[in-house]
């Protein structure tokens, strides 16, 4: 995938968030991290709904919902305050669709992409690599 410059890359799971930006010009991907926000997890994700069950087995599941939903809140705020303007969101699959579920209206306009697959500890290298493998 083309990444644009000054597009802001999200890498999350239901513990950790990391962020980039592109500082490469297209067709190039030179990420360079940010500094890693505070996420005020007083959210409820959507596991709150559920009793324990397979669906939700655990508290760890929970929090981990709780951490995606608090994501989701930090980009809105940042969407709508105009710092960002191109997002490609990376995740395991289900906190990317826990993330999602919390998405302001004005969040898919500017979401240019995303990719379910967990990267958050892996180095910045296997990262851009991984973007410019995606489809969309």
């Amino acid at each position: 995938m083309i990444l644009p410059n000054g597009a802001t890359v999200l890498v999350s799971n239901g513990n950790t968030i990391r962020l980039f930006r592109n500082k490469g010009a297209e067709p190039v991907v030179r990420l360079v991290e940010l500094p890693t926000p505070d996420i005020a997890v007083h959210n409820q994700g959507s596991g709150g709904r559920h009793r324990t069950s397979s669906a939700n087995p655990d508290d760890r599941r929970l929090a981990e919902d709780d951490f995606a939903a608090a994501v989701a809140e930090y980009v809105n705020g940042k969407v709508l305050e105009g710092e960002i303007t191109a997002l490609f969101m990376v995740a395991d699959p289900r906190t990317l669709g826990e993330i999602r579920r919390h998405l302001h209206p004005s969040v898919p306009p500017v979401l240019i992409g995303q990719l379910a697959k967990d990267l958050t500890h892996h180095p910045v290298a296997d990262l851009q690599a991984a973007l410019l493998a995606a489809d969309h």
